[in-house]
């Protein structure tokens, strides 16, 4: 039972940051991989960033760069430092986490191979 919960979104002009955070609560310690999901309105879900147990990281070659995933596990908490923001990047981004690590390491942003999903927080860029 892992719950996780978004926060830190909100709207920014082009060439800004944002920084999201993961709270992850429950039985946290089986958690091997989270990763960054988002949807960008007309679009299907698609992977940003992942990490594994081991801190190794797993980007989109789209947002490798400007994107950086880190953790606090003093604070069960994931991140991701948003730097350089294009109107594109605009959507609802997603927290996921899964007990395995298939997928963090090799075909991360496949959405089924992920157990635990926040709702969403919604990022905005715009002049």
């Amino acid at each position: 039972q892992v719950q996780l919960m978004e926060s830190g979104g909100g709207s920014v002009q082009p060439g800004g940051s944002l920084r999201l955070s993961c709270a992850a609560a429950g039985f946290t310690s089986s958690v091997s991989c989270m990763a960054w999901f988002r949807q960008i309105p007309g679009k299907e879900r698609e992977g940003v960033a992942s990490m594994d147990s081991n801190g190794d990281t797993t980007y989109a070659d789209s947002e490798k760069g400007r994107f950086t995933i880190s953790r606090d596990n003093a604070k069960n908490t994931l991140y991701l430092q948003m730097n350089n923001l294009k109107p594109e990047d605009t959507g609802t981004y997603f927290c996921a986490a899964d007990e395995a690590t298939t997928y963090c390491d090799g075909g991360f942003d496949t959405i089924g191979g992920y157990a635990y999903w926040g709702q969403g927080i919604q990022v905005t860029v715009s002049a």
